[in-house]
């Protein structure tokens, strides 16, 4: 193994047990996040500007990032590949997730890549959308969506770049 890839193995590697470490994971060093209560199930994807809503300044911090214009930068010719799509689309392979280019509101890697679909959570937080929510309030709209979903997303995109299995095509890799 050259120094280069042995310098790579190493890096991801520290990636990877950080990562989980900090998602919560259970590497030894860290305790899993029990505190957390499952949102309620059977939720469907509701898109960006949904979100953006009640989470403007969120929504303008995330505008000018990679993971908002993660659909924008794959070729014409692979915006229809579903190896790509896990990756720059949210939800894709989900039944309320992206399907076409046309699912405009769930293009890039939005809110719900991370946070899972928002529909209940858009649902109960609605009432009290217009004002500051007492803590009880607080309470049924953080326990209604995922503060990060329990497995590790970031990974299961990211991490796959240190590796030669990667499913990014040769030419779009970078050098």
């Amino acid at each position: 193994m050259s120094s280069m890839h042995t310098r790579r193995y190493w890096i991801v590697l520290g990636i990877a047990i950080a990562g989980s470490a900090f998602a919560g994971g259970t590497t030894g060093w860290s305790q899993p996040d029990t505190h957390e209560p499952q949102p309620p199930g059977d939720q469907q994807y509701i898109g960006v500007k949904k979100c953006a809503a009640c989470h403007f300044d969120q929504f303008m911090k995330w505008r000018p990032t990679k993971h908002a214009k993660s659909f924008e930068v794959l070729p014409a010719k692979y915006q229809a590949d579903a190896k790509c799509l896990k990756c720059h689309t949210t939800g894709f392979g989900e039944p309320t997730g992206f399907k076409t280019a046309a699912d405009v509101d769930l293009k890039g890697t939005s809110c719900e890549s991370c946070h899972g679909p928002g529909s209940k959570h858009a649902e109960v937080s609605k009432p009290f959308a217009n004002q500051k929510p007492t803590p009880e309030q607080e309470k049924i709209a953080r326990d209604s969506i995922w503060k990060m979903l329990p497995q590790n997303v970031c990974i299961s995109c990211h991490m796959i770049q240190g590796h030669h299995e990667s499913q990014t095509p040769p030419e779009l890799r970078k050098k």
